[in-house]
């Protein structure tokens, strides 16, 4: 993996959120490769459950300052990071007053989704992607952990197509078993992406309006897929086999290093 550029994007990431499937395995695969020799730059939301100071975020002031729109209105961006204790590795946070400083995640007290989880999305897609942009590197490899994330390979393919950054970027997404993500989707979600130009027929999977629909739609504009948790639904299992890219298998936390670097040298670039 020596020199090898790769771009992990997760919407949870131990050590600064709770431990999950995805936020273990968001942390252990960008330290894996790390160690073998690969550069890496990680992203994620700053939700308003960090602290900033036990964690030493601090704002890169060079990053911030452009404002993103989503759905006709200007959102300011601002970006911080910190390094991982005893790695050697930083991770860039995608802020917003608006959006990441409530003292919660994805839900309120009562377990409801935040109405705004779609412009979250929208908003962690571009922020990411400007960022990269400003930061001028040009990834092989893009690793997408998380529901929040998943529309990134869905802005890659469409709204930043022709940028040349990213023309030689290979997307690669870890599958989970997700939950609460899908009351996000119909019609408001279907609009506000078609605001950035984005055709409808890409959007078929959010119309369906279940659990599934974003990582369906990450799959969908991904040039590869690993499994992440040992049982998919029938439903995404079914995207997975219908698409002719390749397919890594789940594998386990203690054992993923050989198979994960294999798959990334061997099947995806």
């Amino acid at each position: 993996m020596k020199d090898k550029r790769i771009l992990y994007i997760s919407s949870e990431l131990t050590p600064y959120l709770p431990e999950t499937e995805v936020s273990k395995m968001a942390f252990e695969v960008p330290k894996e490769m790390h160690s073998q020799g690969a550069q890496i730059r990680m992203f994620m939301p700053r939700f308003g459950v960090i602290n900033e100071r036990r964690h030493q975020l601090h704002e890169v002031i060079r990053l911030s300052g452009m404002n993103l729109i989503i759905n006709d209105m200007d959102m300011p961006l601002i970006i911080k990071v910190a390094s991982l204790p005893k790695e050697r590795m930083q991770v860039y946070f995608i802020d917003n007053e608006e959006y990441f400083r409530r003292k919660a995640v994805f839900t309120d007290e009562e377990g409801n989704l935040f109405a705004d989880n779609d412009e979250r999305a929208i908003f962690f897609a571009k922020g990411v992607v400007e960022t990269v942009k400003k930061l001028n590197w040009s990834p092989d490899i893009i690793h997408i952990h998380g529901w929040m994330a998943s529309l990134l390979p869905l802005y890659l393919r469409e709204y930043y197509k022709n940028d040349p950054l990213f023309a030689d970027s290979k997307i690669v997404t870890s599958a989970f078993n997700y939950q609460n993500s899908g009351v996000l989707s119909g019609d408001k979600l279907i609009d506000k992406i078609k605001f950035d130009q984005i055709a409808e027929e890409k959007l078929e999977s959010f119309s369906k309006g279940n659990g599934n629909s974003f990582v369906k739609v990450a799959i969908e504009n991904s040039d590869a897929v690993i499994m992440g948790s040992e049982e998919l639904s029938e439903e995404i299992s079914e995207v997975i086999e219908n698409l002719e890219i390749p397919v890594l298998g789940y594998q386990p936390i203690e054992e993923f290093s050989d198979a994960y670097s294999d798959f990334y040298l061997n099947k995806v670039l």
